[in-house]
């Protein structure tokens, strides 16, 4: 871009230095920028998300002997899919943040119907 006389010079002197691995903002975007702004936006969008489908399971869940609320992954689809079309990929950020429990890696309708989910 230093050679394109397109360019201006103000644009080329506020563009960041490039990052290397093992740099702590490597992979980040600039800090103060619209880019992180949505990140952050998108992170707290995501986070409201995971929290309805606990309430949802809550809700919709029978107690266990041992206080844990568990559902099948066919009772909760059927509810959730009125609310969002994203429940699978909302299921699988809830487990990996620990606060829900089911086995295998991936939820199919129809044949993962029975597969039992455990609020955490």
């Amino acid at each position: 871009q230093r050679k394109n006389p397109f360019s201006s010079e103000d644009r080329l002197a506020s563009k960041p230095a490039h990052t290397h691995r093992g740099d702590p903002t490597y992979g980040r975007p600039p800090e103060g920028s619209r880019t992180e702004q949505r990140g952050r936006d998108a992170h707290s969008h995501v986070g409201r998300e995971v929290e309805e489908l606990c309430l949802i399971i809550r809700r919709t869940g029978e107690v266990g002997e041992d206080g844990h609320v568990r559902v099948t992954f066919g009772q909760l689809f059927e509810t959730y899919v009125t609310i969002s079309n994203k429940v699978v990929g909302i299921l699988l950020r809830a487990r990996k943040h620990g606060l829900v429990h089911f086995e295998g890696e991936m939820l199919w309708q129809g044949k993962d119907d029975d597969v039992v989910i455990t609020l955490l």
